[in-house]
Parts: structure tokens; sequence; C-alpha cells
């Protein structure tokens, strides 16, 4: 991958952060900054802005819709180029995993993690969307997961992960089509990262081969190099690391 800013679109002015206190969130807001973006919206549970001149902070809460409204209503007057929802739960904070089998599907703990790797995500984008003005570009993304795949599942398990994530995959592909109508020059997409040293993934690193987890500041320059390439022609799918295409 190359270096940020060398890609074919280039780096935005404006960019906003949904989970800038997030090790990816972070991580992206730090490399915006170095990168030269005059304004960084980074939204956080706390509101707290990270140092940099040019970062925002705000807050919001994924689970409180009124906060993300308002959130994007400060931003109206002249948004971002570039929104990414950083967010996403696999371990909630009570302790419960990722279940292996069917066997431990609880649906109180289904729909906190819906609520967290969907809706919210979903509501972001409701909106975000809301305030893009007609004719002009602008790129939504999203973190998904390359588990979200169905016809790239083999193992099985992790039920309400997967399952959340698929479902975050369809209402991109979703909102891709319905703004295309109105937007032709919109991105929207969602974004695998790859296995990052995060919060996270600490409980899941053990086992995994040398190589394969990524420091969060290496998936945020991947990340940005992607988004950076993406065209109105890819709006709509999901994309890992790399660039390729994620299969539905």
């Amino acid at each position: 991958m190359d270096d940020v800013g060398q890609g074919a679109i280039g780096i935005p002015r404006k960019v906003c952060v949904f989970g800038a206190s997030g090790g990816i969130g972070q991580a992206l807001c730090d490399a915006f900054a170095r990168s030269g973006c005059e304004t960084i919206y980074a939204g956080s549970r706390s509101g707290i802005a990270f140092e940099g001149e040019q970062i925002r902070g705000f807050a919001f809460d994924l689970c409180d819709e009124s906060s993300i409204a308002a959130a994007a209503e400060m931003m109206r007057a002249d948004p971002p180029e570039w929104v990414i929802a950083a967010t996403g739960v696999l371990t909630l904070a009570d302790g419960t995993g990722p279940e292996r089998t069917y066997r431990r599907l609880d649906p109180a703990s289904m729909a906190e993690v819906f609520a967290l790797n969907t809706i919210g995500p979903a509501l972001i984008a409701k909106h975000m969307l809301g305030i893009m003005p007609r004719g002009r570009a602008f790129t939504l993304a999203a973190l998904s997961a390359r588990v979200g795949s169905i016809s790239d599942n083999r193992l099985g398990g992790w039920h309400s992960y997967r399952a959340s994530k698929a479902a975050l995959n369809m209402l991109l592909r979703n909102f891709a089509l319905e703004m295309a109508r109105t937007h032709p020059g919109s991105v929207i997409v969602g974004l695998h990262p790859g296995t990052v040293d995060s919060a996270l993934s600490v409980p899941f690193q053990s086992g995994l081969a040398e190589g394969q987890l990524t420091r969060p500041q290496d998936a945020a320059q991947n990340l940005i190099g992607v988004l950076s390439r993406l065209t109105p022609a890819q709006s709509g799918r999901v994309f890992d690391f790399r660039g390729e295409e994620v299969p539905a």
C-alpha cells in the first residue's frame, strides 16, 4: 500500500471519525492530522478532543440517536468530505464474547451486538448522509469484517458478530443504491481492516500467525489509502485493507 495521500483522489479537506477514541479511530485521526487535513471531527463518548489544532472533538453515543443527530447538525453548514464510522464490538462490556455454538445464543446479548455493530452505524449514515449537498463528491465508510461475508463463511460460529456485520453490509449497499440517484459522486463502502492490535482483538490474539496482527497506525494508513482510490462505481461494496473486494 502506498503512503497516505498518494491515491487517485487524495486526502479530503475535512473528515469526520465516529469512534475516535478506539485503536483504529485514534490512529485514523492521527494520520489525517499528519496528512494536512484542515478539520478533523473526532467523535467519542466523552467528546474529548485529541492533540492537534485541526481536531474538533464531539460527543456521541451509538445507542442514542439524538446525540448522532446533534453531531450531524453541528457539521451541516460545512459537511466533511469523508465520514468514517470506526466503531464496533466483538466482546461486550460484561465479558460476553462471540458465540461458538447456537446453544450459547442469548437474545439480550444479540440485541446489544446488533445495536452497536449494525443499528448505530446505520444511524450515523442516516444523519450524515442527510447533510450532504447534492453535486459534491463524498465518501462514507464503516468498519465491517470479512467474517460478515456469507459466501466466504466456511467455519460458522461467532453468530451475532457475523450476522451483525452481514446486516451492516446490506445496509451500506442499500444506502449506496439510494444515494446514487441523488448524489452520483457518493462512495459508500464497508472496510475490513484485518486483525488489528486493539482492545477488540486482544482476547483473540493468541495463536495468530506471525505477521497477521497489524498495528493501528498501519491499519489506518492502509484504510486511508484504500478510500483515497475508490470511485462511485465501487460504491456499495466491502473492501479489505489491501483494496481487494470482500465477497458478499
